[in-house]
């Protein structure tokens, strides 16, 4: 699927970071976009690029944590021919290649020390050297970096320089989680649905129902942005009706009664491990008080409450509701369907 580049949203933690990018595009300084994983940090990147006075020059992406160590500075500053084992003929850097531009290097914390010391001289002085040559050459290079570390924490444990974190910081631009984005789930959840609606060639766009807008509300995003894109995508292509407003996600794609079992599981939180929300799901539904006149009749309201409190506090993940509640996953499947709350 094609790039996408537009910024949606309309809290004002989102749109403060955008205007901030902003504001800080027309200046020639290094800038720091910092963020969890899927918040948006390569678009602030590209717009810091567009809006600066350099937009019609290379704009040169470099993904620190995709390079050997061992090859990272031959990416960045560019190597001699015979410099190494492999280096068969001369190759021009990121720095060279990004002359009179931008360079993005994401993953900045990833960078090992001795990158991290050349690449402060680079910033400093303007200048690179080829891994294999002694002649410095000029460039005129923005920095733009981004990382979802607390650079500042890495810098008093020296694992990042702190001269070369002090020549970055010009500018921080840190984004807001999805989960601290008021109103916008929704919001970026009707647009990514219409979207891939529209992908998959529907009439019309049905929305969606409240069952699923509550299971967005409820979930933590840990993904962000890009964990709600799969998401919402994954729930409509897997939709039956068009006609009908989509009310089901699932939030975890690997869930299966197949999947295979880890050597070494890691540890589950504790605060979503499986037997609170079993306590919680018996708590919350209650047997029915006074005379029973049908036993049969009473068991199965029960059951039922107690399936659909659990999915709710689940949020709807049946592979989760199944450990809450000491089920195997087929046996949960069979007992929603009993009680038509798999739909």
């Amino acid at each position: 699927m094609e790039r996408e580049t537009q910024f949606i949203g309309q809290s004002a933690a989102f749109q403060d970071a955008v205007e901030r990018a902003s504001l800080a595009a027309s200046l020639d300084r290094p800038v720091l976009v910092i963020g969890e994983r899927g918040t948006g940090k390569e678009l602030i990147a590209e717009r810091l690029h567009r809006l600066s006075t350099r937009w019609d020059r290379p704009y040169v992406i470099m993904n620190c944590a995709a390079m050997p160590e061992t090859l990272i500075e031959s990416e960045l500053f560019g190597h001699e021919a015979g410099a190494f084992t492999g280096a068969t003929r001369t190759r021009a850097g990121r720095f060279e290649e990004a002359d009179g531009g931008t360079l993005f290097l994401d993953e900045l914390a990833t960078m090992s020390m001795g990158a991290q010391e050349r690449l402060l001289r680079a910033v400093e002085y303007g200048e690179v050297t080829r891994v294999g040559s002694s002649r410095p050459i000029r460039v005129d290079v923005r920095i733009v970096a981004a990382t979802n570390e607390h650079l500042p924490a890495l810098a008093e444990d020296n694992r990042f320089r702190a001269d070369l974190l002090d020549r970055l910081s010009f500018e921080v631009i840190t984004l807001p989680p999805l989960r601290a984005r008021e109103g916008d789930i929704e919001v970026l959840a009707e647009y990514f649905g219409q979207r891939m609606a529209a992908v998959l060639g529907w009439d019309e766009w049905p929305g969606f129902g409240p069952r699923a807008l509550a299971a967005m509300e409820g979930h933590d995003w840990p993904g962000n942005v890009r964990e709600l894109r799969n998401v919402i995508e994954r729930a409509i292509y897997r939709w039956a009706d068009p006609e009908k407003p989509v009310d089901a996600l699932s939030f975890d794609p690997f869930a299966s009664p197949w999947q295979p079992v880890s050597r070494k599981a890691p540890a589950r939180p504790e605060a979503s491990a499986p037997a609170p929300a079993n306590d919680a799901a018996h708590a919350s539904a209650a047997p029915p008080s006074g005379p029973v006149s049908d036993l049969r009749a009473a068991v199965d309201a029960y059951e039922k409450q107690i399936l659909s409190d659990t999915m709710a506090r689940c949020r709807f993940n049946q592979k989760v509701a199944a450990e809450a509640l000491g089920l195997s996953y087929d046996q949960i499947r069979h007992a929603l369907k009993k009680h038509g709350l798999n739909q």
